[in-house]
């Protein structure tokens, strides 16, 4: 059993230690607003932060994740709520919207750790991928968060909705089990 602390919550999971943190957070936590992209850390739909900086969970094993804080989509806000989402919805970012979750978590790294980017910053930056191709808009959106104070509201609010014991397979075929129990 390992115990996680994810959007402000500990979850003890019965995962092996090398399960990709993407499937616990997925299919066994219940926390599906991250989403597997590639596999192999290129498109960035994965992105978490851990301890505040943006990783691809889709590589990270979870027992690389113990004893540190992570934030997935559902913990950066209620609802809609933070600067970055309602810049994304103000200049209409997503078109598809399968790779928003791991973008919006990438910018929120950014915007901590830089809380008024340059546009080369942004580009050095954000390295995920959009096939439907908004990178103008979405460099639009990280300005007007920015502007909004977008990178001082991470993980203030949110958590898990999961609770007792869920069963059920991992996507990710490592998993020795998938019980979950949150702690309160």
């Amino acid at each position: 059993m390992l115990t996680l602390n994810v959007n402000g919550q500990n979850y003890t999971v019965d995962a092996s230690p090398d399960t990709p943190l993407l499937w616990v957070l997925r299919d066994i936590i219940g926390l599906t607003g991250t989403k597997y992209g590639c596999g192999i850390e290129i498109c960035g739909a994965c992105t978490v932060l851990i301890d505040g900086e943006p990783e691809r969970s889709c590589d990270e094993s979870v027992s690389e994740a113990v004893g540190r804080k992570i934030t997935t989509i559902e913990g950066l806000s209620t609802g809609v709520s933070h600067p970055i989402q309602q810049a994304w919805l103000s200049q209409q970012v997503p078109q598809c919207g399968y790779c928003q979750s791991g973008m919006i978590m990438a910018v929120a790294g950014l915007l901590q750790s830089n809380p008024n980017p340059t546009d080369s910053d942004i580009d050095g930056a954000i390295k995920n991928i959009c096939v439907c191709g908004t990178y103008q808009r979405v460099r639009a959106a990280i300005h007007v968060a920015a502007a909004a104070g977008g990178g001082g509201t991470i993980g203030s609010t949110g958590g898990g909705t999961t609770s007792g014991s869920t069963s059920g397979s991992t996507s990710g075929g490592t998993s020795s089990g998938t019980t979950v129990e949150k702690d309160n």
